[in-house]
């Protein structure tokens, strides 16, 4: 375990993911590329949601699938070649199609995004039980901040190439170009993790009969741990931040002047905001304090919605968004290791699949944010946020971390 080989493999996916993924990024670049095809608030809300959320449909059947995988690597290669063709294909539509048939433009950005979220449905099972196997709980989460200190690197990397692309080629053909460029970067990635090291899994339970059985036994599961739930729930809370998320662009559009180079702007402040914030992230979780971790996070998203309520100036979304990039990490490095510290090894694959499915609700809250913006305003949007959030930092503060469940097991032991 702790190979620096897998660790660097692991920090390169990040980097290189990231340029790829950042180019459509759900809360800048996403929504003016689907206004730009005549996409209102409604369908940005569903288009975010299948970006983020269109692997919880596929969690708990990949868990039940991969029970008895002694290796995970095979299958995670496949996803990562499913993933890099629904990508590049979503530039080859806009190119093909464009504003001439913007409906169908639609239609096909939308498959791309769901089949490249519902493939990660899988992928996401295969990668959360290959980094328990090759890293120990302090140096995954130093692992992880690595990783993601070079996934916010990539993600200014992204944001330059992309106000350069928008600024040499007109739309649509510059999106097209953004998600045909970034897919090769995203490939590069790809090839980057699929060599890991992968060693065999030897503590595997027996598999269940059938998927029906499966879904009883992690229902059971869930009802049996009280640990589990409150994790669930905090870190399902914890996505309301994805209610205002994709509409605050759109709300800074109507206030400010957004060029290229302000959209650029954003994107890298946010990118500034995940990278610097690991240094912190990376000392929290390396020293077992994952809950203050969640809970720092969330209070980070709570400010930056609320600093939305009065945001008027370029300056103002700046630190938004630098909020918004420092506390999507943390909360992703916190809810990552709280899980795999929860979960015995034999029940891996249950309990990330448990928390991965039902966390992953919460992706859809941008869907309920278009509605909200739809038939109210900016203002309530921000308010339901915010008290959404409150509620997410307050069960942040019944988290356990690997002290408590050290101690808890030394209690039973003696």
């Amino acid at each position: 375990m702790d190979k620096r080989s897998n660790h660097i493999r692991n920090v390169l996916h990040g980097f290189f993911l990231s340029i790829g993924t950042t180019i459509a990024e759900p809360s800048t670049i996403l929504p003016l590329i689907l206004n730009a095809f005549g996409g209102g608030a409604l369908l940005v809300g569903f288009f975010s949601a299948f970006l983020r959320g269109g692997a919880i449909i596929v969690q708990m059947f990949a868990a039940f699938q991969s029970q008895n995988y002694a290796r995970m690597l095979p299958y995670l290669r496949r996803v990562f070649f499913i993933r890099f063709l629904a990508w590049f294909g979503i530039g080859v539509s806009i190119l093909l199609f464009g504003t001439s048939h913007p409906n169908i433009t639609l239609l096909c950005i939308g498959t791309g995004l769901f089949i490249f979220s519902f493939s990660a449905g899988f992928g996401a099972i295969y990668f959360k039980d290959i980094l328990a196997k090759i890293f120990t709980h302090k140096f995954r989460g130093r692992s992880m901040a690595y990783r993601q200190f070079f996934t916010a690197l990539g993600g200014l990397v992204s944001g330059s190439l992309a106000a350069v692309i928008l600024d040499l080629f007109q739309p649509p053909l510059s999106y097209g170009y953004l998600f045909m460029i970034s897919a090769f970067f995203m490939g590069f990635g790809y090839l980057a993790f699929a060599t890991v090291d992968e060693p065999e899994k030897i503590e595997m339970a027996p598999r269940e009969n059938s998927f029906k059985k499966f879904l009883y036994s992690a229902l059971e599961t869930l009802k049996a741990d009280k640990d589990l739930q409150i994790q669930v729930t905090t870190f399902l809370l914890a996505y309301g931040y994805l209610m205002a998320l994709p509409f605050i662009i759109l709300d800074a559009k109507s206030k400010i002047e957004l060029s290229a180079s302000a959209i650029g702007i954003l994107i890298t402040t946010q990118m500034v905001g995940a990278m610097l914030s690991n240094f912190l992230w990376g000392k929290l979780t390396g020293s077992g304090k994952n809950r203050h971790t969640a809970g720092i996070a969330i209070g980070m998203h709570l400010i930056a919605v609320l600093t939305a309520f009065f945001a008027t100036t370029l300056y103002e979304y700046m630190l938004i968004f630098f909020l918004i990039g420092a506390a999507a990490d943390g909360n992703r490095i916190a809810s990552g290791n709280l899980i795999l510290i929860l979960a015995p090894p034999q029940k891996r694959s249950i309990y990330v699949a448990l928390q991965i499915n039902i966390v992953s609700f919460g992706m859809f809250f941008s869907i309920l944010g278009g509605l909200i913006v739809h038939i109210s305003s900016y203002k309530i949007l921000y308010g339901i946020t915010a008290a959404v959030l409150t509620a997410a930092f307050l069960t942040s503060l019944r988290l356990k971390d690997e002290r408590e469940k050290q101690h808890e097991s030394d209690t039973i032991v003696t």
